[in-house]
């Protein structure tokens, strides 16, 4: 064995997990085989944000940092052989960002220590990381208790000389939401056509800009869940339910380097329609319970839904303006949150994960969870200057806003922002 046969960090207790304005206690230790001259023993401690322009790549185009702080625990001298233990503490930033972890960035918060040793001889270095969790409160979001709506209408034409049209109108019970909880959407379909439409699909998205020498956006589908079609001639509703797995917060205030946006996509596939609704994952819930389990009007307790005909009338059909009967309830054809196994979303060891029994976060004192990785599927990127580019998904990738502030509305539809828009702009311009 060497000289230095141990050389390491620990924080007080085992603690991994930190909250913005705490004290962070710890302990070098050393131990030596033989004597160890040394000029300084220091510890330092450290907070920045770090960008690549290509995914899991370490070479870094954009860093800020938080904090940094140095202490000197030992002066010139010699350590004997044996075992030492030097003892440390600092005092977090209120204003340190939560730690976050993606294939083209991360905010690292870590402590390092550094054994400086005389001249000609190896410096021995060791460093532990560090999660903080810098709590958002949804209800510090404005108008997060408004209704969460959206509408479109789809003309198209069909047979060659008929034309129809699709009105798609979603909806949330909340704007904001907590791991663990349940997002309750709504989806209401007009058809107005003699075509019955292709399956309703809604779809929970992460998107995270990071800003490298370009704008880098990664969008991943967190959740999708599948309804049926509808019938020429019908309206019908959709509700479905989709709980929401272990994920980075919302925005990452701190940082102006990484931000994460949710959305809520409902799309028909057949006519080609999809409405984008704002949400947003917090630490501390919203304060405000939805007046009915769903966010529209829904079925009582206990009662089954109406069954309609799946056709009109010849003569309704021929006339061009058929009297829409009660609205339908579609099923759901198939439901995937696409959530990893346990402990795979890089949620920070020694946090407890949540355990959802009805839809609402049940209260404890048990601190929120911290989840650092984004987790998921496939990404977008931007290449060269211009705009965002599908890798191989056949998502619709959100429009950006003018600004990184809390967006208050659904963003534009996908053929208006490219109609509009010039390719060539980056946020903020």
């Amino acid at each position: 064995m060497g000289r230095v046969q141990l050389f390491e960090v620990r924080l007080g207790h085992g603690r991994v997990v930190y909250s913005p304005g705490e004290p962070l206690v710890g302990a070098v230790r050393v131990r030596l085989g033989a004597p160890l001259p040394f000029r300084a023993v220091r510890v330092t401690c450290t907070g920045s944000c770090r960008v690549s322009n290509k995914a899991n790549d370490g070479a870094w185009v954009a860093e800020e940092g938080y904090f940094s702080s140095t202490l000197s625990l030992a002066d010139k001298g010699s350590l004997p052989a044996g075992e030492h233990s030097f003892s440390f503490q600092f005092l977090l930033p209120a204003t340190a960002p939560t730690s976050f972890e993606g294939p083209f960035g991360k905010i690292v918060h870590q402590v390092r220590a550094t054994i400086d040793t005389p001249r000609f001889s190896k410096d021995h270095q060791c460093s532990c990381v560090f999660y903080i969790l810098n709590p958002l409160n949804l209800n510090s979001i404005p108008d997060i208790e408004q209704p969460n709506v959206a509408s479109t209408t789809k003309k198209f034409s069909y047979k060659l000389v008929k034309t129809g049209s699709v009105v798609l109108t979603a909806s949330t019970d909340l704007r904001g939401y907590v791991v663990g909880q349940v997002l309750r959407l709504q989806a209401d379909i007009k058809n107005q056509s003699g075509k019955d439409t292709g399956p309703v699909v809604a779809s929970l998205l992460q998107k995270v800009s990071y800003k490298a020498k370009r704008w880098i956006y990664d969008v991943r589908t967190i959740a999708e869940v599948e309804g049926s079609s509808v019938k020429a001639w019908r309206q019908a509703q959709w509700q479905e339910q989709i709980l929401v797995p272990a994920l980075p917060q919302s925005a990452l205030p701190g940082c102006s380097l990484i931000h994460v946006d949710y959305y809520l996509q409902v799309s028909l596939k057949a006519p080609e329609a999809t409405v984008t609704l704002p949400v947003f994952i917090g630490d501390i819930a919203v304060n405000h319970a939805p007046l009915s389990p769903w966010p529209g009007a829904g079925l009582p307790a206990g009662a089954s839904p109406p069954v309609v005909p799946s056709a009109p009338p010849q003569e309704e059909a021929e006339a061009g303006g058929p009297h829409f009967p009660d609205p339908i309830f579609l099923s759901t054809k198939s439901h995937s949150q696409q959530q990893p196994p346990r402990g795979a979303l890089g949620c920070a060891p020694g946090v407890p994960e949540p355990h959802p029994p009805d839809g609402s976060p049940a209260p404890h004192p048990l601190p929120p969870p911290l989840c650092i990785s984004t987790g998921a599927t496939v990404p977008y990127f931007a290449e060269g200057s211009g705009g965002p580019v599908p890798t191989t998904s056949t998502l619709i990738l959100p429009p950006e806003y003018s600004s990184w502030g809390y967006p208050y509305e659904a963003p534009p539809s996908y053929e208006q922002s490219c109609g509009g828009a010039d390719p060539g702009l980056t946020p903020g311009s």
